[in-house]
């Protein structure tokens, strides 16, 4: 299986995890940085099934973003697949490699059980603060501001010299102009967060999204992997990897 990018020590896979996993290196990267699929934002089976765009964007208002598929998912299944995927990416980390998941209130006691199932030893949450603009329901109502990344390691967790320890909180708001996927990370989270990987090393984003992890790793240094299995999402982060290397700010580094 080719990339379908690759660029400067970056790679992107079109493909679903279970396809492009075994073409890659076990033992290989430092670090897993995703955002998969949350199979959230619903409380019944009809509203789960909805296209993410109604689950996830304001008035069903996707701006023109791509949708996804792969969240439709009831709880059961969703610990189930994740213990797939998770598993199967812990095997490709080294030994004390990092592991990061992304996640919601909803779906947190689901991702810290397939996490540790999948036999990482979860170390703890951080949290993202998105600010004063998220929604609220109703006046009265506490506001849906953080979301979380369940950590951990494939074994022990070595010390450092190079970086750390590490924030367990950032507080970085979303921006319009800064937005690619539906549900996209603000690219200067993804940069605080790659710095767990330590410059020079890979790390591998298994539900890569329009390209933010791996535009973050480029820009700090690092290389990486990411698997897409959206085809416009893939075009979407190869335009912007484009754009990064081809930019006055990495021509002058």
């Amino acid at each position: 299986m080719k990339p379908y990018y690759e660029r400067a020590g970056i790679a992107l896979y079109h493909g679903d995890c279970h396809e492009v996993f075994p073409v890659l290196e076990p033992g290989k990267f430092s670090v897993m940085l995703t955002d998969p699929p949350y199979c959230s934002g619903a409380a019944t089976s009809s509203a789960k099934t909805a296209d993410p765009v109604a689950k996830y964007c304001q008035n069903g208002d996707a701006k023109g973003r791509p949708t996804f598929s792969g969240d439709a998912k009831d709880q059961r299944s969703f610990v189930a697949w994740s213990v797939f995927w998770m598993s199967a990416c812990r095997r490709l980390l080294k030994d004390g490699g990092y592991g990061l998941v992304f996640t919601d209130w909803r779906q947190l006691p689901s991702v810290t059980d397939a996490f540790q199932a999948a036999d990482f030893t979860w170390r703890g949450l951080i949290a993202w603060d998105k600010g004063l603009s998220s929604r609220s329901p109703h006046k009265g109502y506490a506001r849906h501001q953080c979301e979380y990344l369940v950590w951990g390691t494939n074994g022990k967790c070595r010390p450092r010299a190079d970086a750390g320890p590490f924030p367990g909180c950032h507080h970085e708001s979303v921006r319009q102009a800064d937005k690619f996927h539906i549900v996209g990370k603000p690219t200067e989270l993804m940069v605080k967060l790659v710095e767990f990987c330590p410059v020079g090393e890979s790390l591998i984003d298994c539900f890569a999204g329009s390209g933010t992890t791996l535009v973050a790793a480029a820009k700090s240094g690092r290389y990486g992997v990411g698997i897409e299995r959206e085809e416009a999402n893939c075009e979407i982060a190869a335009r912007r990897l484009d754009r990064f290397f081809e930019s006055p700010e990495r021509q002058e580094n």
